[in-house]
């Protein structure tokens, strides 16, 4: 009896490992039909998932995602201790019970929101273009170089101060639920009820990790690097929720959290998505000409320069040799769900940003 039930597990060990061979099939295919995902699953199956989620968690103050990943990470670590001998001894029984795993987390992580990765791009569902040349770049960095300056002016009524944002970063989460109300009204498809954004309880170690903020794929909490200055804390929050309304791609969340920080009524949020767009802009200008790029700092005031430095002054008090071999990771994880970019995915937000303006002027 002992043996026939040791078969039988084995069996199903690996048949779960070997399930993993049409799954990746399958999601490739459907990676060429965002039609079928946009149609029954991000608008269908994942709105669902999504609410029913964020109604379990929501109402928790922690993050119940950031316990499970310490959980399994102990786990892991005292299974690798007890059984090291075992998994020495019997080497391609790991390698099987690993894929299995992985078969398992695949199949979970694409079921509750990884195929959103492959649905409808954004610029077509908002109707603007996807491609941008520089010209529209530089004007578009220009009209923004003139708004940032306005709007530094309007808060502070001095070109030299730098803007302070009187919210705790609570404030902060309320105000961008609150305004993703409004938005919905324009852009029904940003629709977002039953609050799931929480504080990161690991903040410390994401800001080592050059991490803003991450949506928790299991659990569709979206956790925000609260360690984040508050000039970048509303776009980063926003962006997030982008995350949870089934946005998966890096430079449509940008947008979408820059989206919903410009609308907002109050002038310290339209400042942080204007200077926040206003700063890949300028990237985008340095990585082509230099000299451009120079000429057009210049005309910022310098209230706005001290925020962009408190930011930079941020990152590289936590800047550490870590850091790029996570990025680099990152990276591969994106390049393998469809954004080819990697990283680099979150700058070609500026080509959406021009779209998006040149629909909606500043």
């Amino acid at each position: 009896m002992r043996t026939y039930k040791s078969n039988l597990k084995n069996k199903l060990r690996n048949g779960i490992a070997i399930s993993l061979i049409p799954q990746i099939i399958v999601v490739q295919w459907l990676a060429n039909r965002p039609d079928i995902i946009e149609r029954y699953y991000s608008t269908g199956i994942y709105e669902n998932i999504s609410l029913f989620f964020r109604t379990l968690f929501g109402w928790i103050p922690f993050s119940v995602g950031e316990i499970i990943y310490t959980l399994l990470i102990v786990l892991a670590l005292r299974y690798f201790f007890r059984n090291w001998k075992k998994i020495k001894q019997h080497p391609l029984s790991f390698v099987r019970n690993s894929v299995m795993v992985l078969a398992v987390f695949y199949f979970t992580f694409h079921v509750l929101w990884g195929l959103n990765y492959y649905r409808q791009p954004l610029h077509q569902t908002l109707g603007i273009q996807e491609e941008a040349s520089y010209d529209e770049i530089k004007d578009l960095t220009n009209a923004l170089i003139i708004k940032t300056n306005a709007l530094q002016m309007q808060l502070t009524a001095d070109s030299t101060k730098i803007v302070n944002f009187p919210f705790t970063r609570t404030e902060v989460f309320e105000k961008t639920v609150a305004n993703y109300d409004q938005v919905a009204k324009e852009f029904p498809f940003l629709k977002y009820d039953c609050t799931n954004l929480k504080k990161s309880m690991y903040s410390s170690m994401s800001s080592y990790l050059g991490i803003g903020g991450y949506l928790n794929p299991f659990t569709n909490e979206a956790q925000v690097n609260s360690k984040t200055p508050l000039f970048r804390f509303p776009v980063v929050a926003a962006h997030e929720i982008g995350h949870q309304v089934g946005y998966s791609a890096e430079n449509e969340t940008n947008l979408i959290g820059y989206m919903v920080t410009q609308k907002n009524e109050d002038v310290y949020f339209q400042y942080a998505a204007s200077a926040y767009a206003l700063a890949y802009c300028l990237n985008a200008i340095n990585r082509t000409d230099e000299v451009a790029f120079n000429l057009m700092v210049e005309k910022l005031n310098k209230g706005v320069k001290d925020n962009y430095q408190e930011l930079q002054d941020f990152h590289e008090a936590y800047e550490n040799p870590l850091e790029p071999i996570f990025t680099s990771i990152f990276s591969a994880f994106l390049k393998a769900n469809n954004q080819a970019d990697g990283v680099q995915s979150y700058s070609r937000v500026v080509h959406l940003l021009v779209g998006y303006h040149k629909k909606y002027p500043l």
